[in-house]
């Protein structure tokens, strides 16, 4: 795991590290509310922490977590997206999205995912590690002072939402996501002071861990990517559904729901041929109708190579009519970051290509020259060897 940081601790926690390092217990209130408070991470602007301990401080409570490798950005700027190299060589994405009323941040939970959902190209990648609290937390902030400097355009200033919808499955890193949560809706200096509201947290279904997260007494938003109302469907879209049909999943969303009053959004990945028949939007509707549920339909942005491609807009919509003549809330995802890889996964993967290319073209050129045997293949020249 990454090296510890001040977002992986609560106040008391923190004070307890500063004084563990010799220092006075209040300095670690300083240090929360230069990274919370005023998003600041570098130690040379805390000029009211003396300079002969600034150093030595954020040496060990804000260590460098996250360091861009890419940054992309479209629809004018106010759409961000960042590839990251946390402190071992993994790889995990986050996506900053400015609108006119409001600024949102969809974050990883994990590097890669265990999940293996054949359309994602997160879940094609495989789980490499679950994220700590503070690699969590800290893609948040690094977005929250990118948007306080007002480098979303014609947006507000100040982040308001954080969804985790980017790679790995939240609910599978349950421990670590809860904490981050809390950093991020606690008031400053002990987080960053957002409502529990406005956090979204997503999952395929993992039934044990949503009945845990009802009684957390977080009122965040749970959403589920459901992506099929029939298990026979859904067994092959989302792999852990041979564990938890759908009527234990949806039944685990109700409870949820009942416990702490908040609407599920039903996530569903509009796919061609393969999940948007109109019968299958008239089962979904008959399952959700009369439920605290919203559907959020997830117009597909296919992974260079898939076979898996977005329903076209005539069968989008009709879908959304029978969904609401069920009497069902139905509405089709604003998709951003098309032309910047913005599926999660996409930029990490292309990454990964990249640096595989480059390893095989180093190999290729520190293989040793022999003559006539030069321009063998591989296997020819293990053979003669």
């Amino acid at each position: 795991m990454p090296p510890r940081h001040l977002a992986d601790l609560d106040l008391a926690g923190r004070r307890a590290a500063v004084a563990g390092l010799g220092d006075k217990e209040f300095r670690a209130g300083q240090l929360s509310t230069h990274y919370f408070g005023r998003l600041i991470r570098d130690p040379q602007r805390m000029t009211d922490i003396p300079a002969t301990a600034r150093g030595r401080l954020a040496a060990e409570l804000l260590p460098t977590l996250l360091t861009p490798v890419r940054q992309l950005t479209c629809d004018d700027g106010r759409t961000r997206k960042t590839l990251w190299r946390l402190h071992d060589g993994s790889l995990v994405e986050s996506v900053l999205m400015g609108y006119p009323d409001r600024v949102t941040v969809c974050v990883s939970s994990q590097a890669g995912c265990g999940m293996a959902c054949p359309f994602c190209a997160t879940g094609q990648a495989g789980l490499t590690r679950n994220l700590s609290t503070a690699e969590i937390v800290d893609q948040v902030v690094w977005f929250a002072g990118l948007a306080a400097e007002g480098a979303l355009p014609d947006c507000p200033d100040r982040l308001s939402r954080v969804v985790f919808m980017g790679m790995g499955e939240p609910l599978a890193n349950y421990s670590r996501v809860t904490e981050a949560v809390r950093r991020l809706t606690e008031p400053a200096p002990g987080g960053l002071g957002l409502s529990a509201r406005h956090v979204t947290i997503s999952t395929v279904g993992l039934v044990p861990a949503i009945h845990r997260l009802a009684g957390e007494d977080l009122p965040v938003t749970l959403a589920l990517s459901l992506h099929a109302p029939d298990d026979e469907l859904r067994d092959e879209l989302v792999p852990v559904n041979q564990r938890w049909k759908v009527a234990e999943v949806l039944d685990a969303a109700w409870s949820y729901a009942a416990r702490t009053g908040r609407r599920v959004s039903i996530e569903y990945a509009m796919i061609k041929d393969v999940n948007d028949q109109p019968w299958r939007a008239d089962l979904l509707g008959r399952l959700l109708a009369g439920r605290l549920a919203h559907v959020n339909l997830i117009p597909l942005n296919p992974t260079p190579g898939s076979r898996w491609d977005a329903s076209p807009k005539p069968v989008e919509r009709e879908f959304v009519r029978r969904l609401r003549a069920a009497g069902v809330a139905a509405t089709v995802r604003d998709t951003r970051g098309r032309e910047i890889d913005g599926a999660c996964g996409q930029l990490a993967a292309l990454a990964d290509e990249r640096a595989a290319g480059d390893a095989s073209a180093q190999s290729r050129s520190d293989e040793p020259r022999r003559g006539p045997g030069a321009n063998a293949s591989r296997s020819e020249r293990k053979a003669a060897q």
